[in-house]
Order: structure tokens, then sequence, then C-alpha cells
């Protein structure tokens, strides 16, 4: 099985509360805050590299994963990290964030599996910055391929997968064929979440994404990972979302003590008005 892995960098989300927004309101400021992979996008390689191997042997892949972001040179560092965790080579599109929304991502993406010809596209279901939840069902419409979106439970069959989605209800499970696009939720990183056919299904994994060891990261430095400029992947890289202003949320008023639940009820009802 090939499978192809968007990613992209983000700032760090534990240090969410440390952006801030330029004085003029032109842009958001991430200085000094470290950039890291895209918490649902690392799941979505762990989920690839679960489904190209055997979970008791997985220093063996069984199929190839490609991971691939859009951004500067200095992406290429979320690139070799996601190398050394087993993806086998890696491709950077050229790219200025500031450029970017969801839509040209998307059909960039289309034309990197143009040339790639994956059977699987896995995608986390959302980046934490912009938490637009659109790339993944963009790029399947331009595909034209059938699409499970927020995937829990992923089990490779023949020609295809069973997934997993929790809704409100429960779980529903579906079934599609290759070529697919797929995105993960967070519980895909379970112990019991992904199994290849190559898998027992008494295996258990370890909760949450693998970390490489030392010899792996090295290891990563060798692989190929390839430069690729968005003008020959996509026609069309115009954003169709402009932002015009950014505002910061507005401070919230210190709290203050009431003597009995009275005054309280009353404070509720007259002040805040929420009785």
């Amino acid at each position: 099985m090939k499978i192809l892995v968007p990613l992209k960098r983000v700032a760090d989300p534990d240090n969410a509360n440390k952006v801030k927004v330029s004085p003029d309101g032109s842009k958001v400021e991430t200085t000094g805050l470290e950039w890291k992979p895209n918490p649902f996008d690392e799941y979505a390689v762990e989920t690839a590299l679960r489904l190209t191997e055997d979970g008791a042997a997985n220093k063996t892949r069984l199929g190839e994963v490609i991971v691939a972001t859009l951004g500067p040179k200095e992406c290429e560092t979320t690139l070799r990290a996601m190398l050394a965790t087993g993806a086998g080579r890696a491709a950077r599109i050229e790219a200025d964030d500031a450029a970017l929304d969801a839509t040209v991502v998307a059909r960039a993406l289309k034309g990197l599996v143009d040339k790639e010809k994956p059977d699987l596209v896995l995608m986390g279901k959302q980046a934490v910055d912009g938490d637009t939840n659109h790339a993944g069902q963009a790029l399947a419409e331009l595909l034209g391929w059938p699409q499970v979106t927020g995937a829990a439970t992923i089990k490779e069959e023949a020609g295809g997968l069973l997934i997993g989605r929790e809704v409100d209800g429960g779980v529903v499970y579906m079934r599609v064929k290759f070529p697919a696009v797929v995105s993960v939720d967070l519980r895909i990183v379970a112990p019991t979440s992904v199994y290849s056919m190559k898998t027992k299904p008494d295996f258990k994994y370890n909760e949450g994404v693998r970390f490489a060891p030392l010899p792996a990261i090295m290891q990563a430095k060798k692989k190929p990972l390839d430069t690729l400029k968005l003008a020959d992947l996509t026609s069309d890289a115009a954003p169709r979302i402009q932002y015009k202003k950014f505002l910061p949320p507005k401070g919230r008023k210190a709290g203050i003590k009431v003597k009995d639940v009275a005054e309280l009820v009353d404070k509720l009802k007259n002040e805040a008005k929420v009785l």
C-alpha cells in the first residue's frame, strides 16, 4: 500500500496563550514560539505507519509512506521528524504560509496525488491553528475519490478499509475502496484503533504516536526529501479566503465574592442577565 500523508507545521499549541496580534491587527504574531507538527497530522502519520507494517515486527515497512507539506524551507525540520518515525520519503512544496488557504492546499495536493498515485491519502481532520476542517473534503472533491472524515478506527481489508466514525449515537462503520481520502480524529492512536492485514487482532500498540530513537533520527537525514514548486502542481494558487483584520478576545473582568446565595442570584439576574 502506498500512502500519502500531508502535514502542516503549527505554532506549539501548548503555548497558544503566548500568541499575540500585531498592533495594527494585520497578522497573528508567533515570534518566539516553537514550531511543531500539527497534532492531527501526527496521528495520520502514525496511522499510515500502522497500516504498512506488522505491529509485532514494525521495523519492516510493508508499504510506502510519503509525507508532504507546503511552506518555506524551515518546514523541512517537520518532515525530517516524520521520516525519523518511519516514513520513507518526503516532499516539500515551496510556498508562503501567508498565501495559503485550504483550497490552495487541496489543489496543490491534487497535483501531488496525480504525480505519486497513492492508494490512500491520510490526513489530520484539521489544523489546530486555522481549525477549518476543509482541506481533506476539498481534496476528495477535486480527485473524485470516496472519503471518510473523522476516522476513529481503521482496519485494512482486501482492496480497501473498514472505518469507524464516532457519532452522537455510537459508532458508524463505513467501507471504502482504494483509492480514497481519509481524515483521522484523535482516537485513531489508541492501542487497538488501527490494524493492517498483517497485524494480529490481539496485538496492542502503545497509546499515542511513536517516538523516533536516535539512530532513526540520524538515518532520516539521508532519506529522500524533494522540493517541488507550487506552480508545477496547480495552475490556480489564488487563495479564496482573505483575512482583513485580527482582534484579540476581550479581557474578562475580575470575579467578585458574594455573601450568600440570594446575592448571587440577584447579580446573575440583574447584572450578568443570565437568568
